[in-house]
């Protein structure tokens, strides 16, 4: 039985129904109900109702401190089932990056400059808590962009640790992300203080957008799937050019799809 862990930036009925989080919803759903064993993870956002949504704290799971640009920040790990499903999320959480009522951005539609930080603390903090399930999956599949540093962490920080380097990182692509700049610190804070992965990214601009999020999942993952239609053209080019597989799919009917791709890698 296959192992894949997905790593999710939205799920329904946790936070509003939108494309994204309607394949956060479905994506491991089905990929279960195609006969692999899954995990799946999500940011527990401020705007997430933890009595509507049974939200409980997993005391074995959470302590950690993740350092973040020379600054420790506490992982609390909470789970919660969806309702009618068989499917587990386990929620990364900590009060100065997930407490805030809007997602991603304010009220006028500003990108929060520290989503880089939160972005960096989620993908640690997924890959902090498979450690501690002594979990190792075959895929790590990622939809949405503040899953975006998994691939790199993956294949950079943790690619000697638990078999992590034997691991298949997909990386699906969705409308054009938000392309509002993140604090200049934000490549700095992905780093995580290896020679290494600093040269690494150098490649990527340095006024840090979504898009060049996407561009760092893309460069680290061994597959990429066209979940939307409406995946920019400039996305869609340099997944092509950087030599990953590509599976195109907006069917409804993907779990076999999926599997299938995943065994092509």
């Amino acid at each position: 039985m296959k192992k894949v862990l997905f790593v999710n930036q939205d799920i329904t009925p946790y936070v509003a129904e939108t494309e994204l989080s309607g394949m956060g919803r479905m994506a491991p759903q089905r990929v279960q109900e195609a006969g692999c064993e899954i995990r799946t993870f999500m940011p527990r956002w401020g705007n997430i109702n933890e009595r509507r949504g049974q939200l409980h704290e997993v005391i074995r799971l959470s302590g950690i401190n993740i350092t973040i640009d020379d600054t420790d920040h506490p992982l609390i790990i909470k789970v919660a089932s969806i309702p009618g499903t068989k499917v587990q999320v386990y929620f990364i959480d900590n009060e100065e990056f997930f407490t805030r009522k809007a997602q991603v951005a304010d009220d006028k539609g500003t990108m929060f400059a520290d989503n880089g930080e939160r972005a960096a603390f989620f993908a640690h903090g997924v890959i902090a808590t498979i450690k501690k399930l002594r979990w190792t999956p075959d895929v790590i599949h990622c939809q949405g962009w503040m899953s975006a540093l998994v691939p790199f962490y993956v294949k950079k920080a943790y690619n000697e640790e638990l078999g992590l380097d034997g691991i298949k990182v997909v990386t699906s692509l969705f409308d054009q992300p938000q392309q509002e700049v993140m604090a200049e610190n934000t490549k700095r804070c992905f780093a995580f203080n290896d020679t290494d992965a600093v040269a690494a990214l150098k490649k990527y601009n340095d006024t840090m957008t979504s898009i060049e999020m996407a561009k760092i999942a893309i460069d680290y993952s061994d597959g990429v799937i066209m979940t939307s239609a409406n995946v920019s053209n400039d996305i869609t080019k340099y997944a092509e050019e950087a030599g990953v597989k590509i599976l195109d799919c907006q069917d409804k009917n993907f779990a076999k799809a999926y599997v299938d791709f995943y065994e092509t890698l």
